[in-house]
C-alpha cells in the first residue's frame, strides 16, 4: 500500500467540486483515510511549494492557494502516487488527457482544481505538512 497527498485547491473549493473529485477517488479504488479543510496562510503555502521558490510563478501559486479553504486528504492503495497523477491529468489542463480531473474540471493552469504527490518522498513530506499521525485512519 502506497499513500499519497490530495489537494482540492481553493478554485475547486469555490466551485463546489469536493464530491466531485472524492467521487472519482473512491472509483479508482484511492481510499480516503484522512481528510481536512484548510485555510492556509502565506507561509504555509510557502512553506509547502518552498521546492519552487525560485520559479517565476510562485508568488502567484501562493497567493492562490492562500486566497481560499482548500481540502487536503491522504490517499492510500496500490501504486497510488502514479494511479493518483494519471486520474488527475497533466498539469497543463488543455494537454490532459480526456475523462481525467483536470481535462473536465480546471479552468486554467493554476487553477486545476486538484494538486497530487509526484513521489514517495515527495508524498510523506506533503502529507506530514498537513497530518500528524493521529489523524491517519488506515482501513
Amino acid at each position: 500500500m502506497e499513500r499519497t497527498l490530495s489537494i482540492v485547491k481553493p478554485d475547486g473549493v469555490a466551485r463546489g467540486l469536493i464530491g466531485e473529485v472524492v467521487k472519482r477517488l473512491e472509483a479508482n479504488d484511492l481510499k480516503i483515510i484522512a481528510m481536512k479543510m484548510i485555510q492556509m496562510t502565506k507561509a504555509q503555502a510557502e512553506g509547502f511549494y518552498a521546492v519552487h521558490r525560485e520559479r517565476p510563478f510562485f508568488g502567484s501559486l501562493t497567493d492562490f492557494m492562500t486566497s481560499g479553504p482548500a481540502v487536503v486528504m491522504v490517499l492510500e492503495g496500490d501504486n497510488a502516487i502514479a494511479r493518483y497523477r494519471d486520474l488527475m491529468g497533466a498539469t497543463n489542463y488543455k494537454e490532459a488527457a480526456e475523462g481525467t480531473i483536470r481535462r473536465d474540471l480546471a479552468t486554467d493552469i493554476e487553477k486545476n482544481v486538484v494538486h497530487g504527490s509526484d513521489a514517495p518522498e515527495t508524498a510523506a513530506f506533503e502529507i506530514g505538512y498537513f497530518f500528524n499521525a493521529f489523524e491517519i485512519n488506515p482501513r
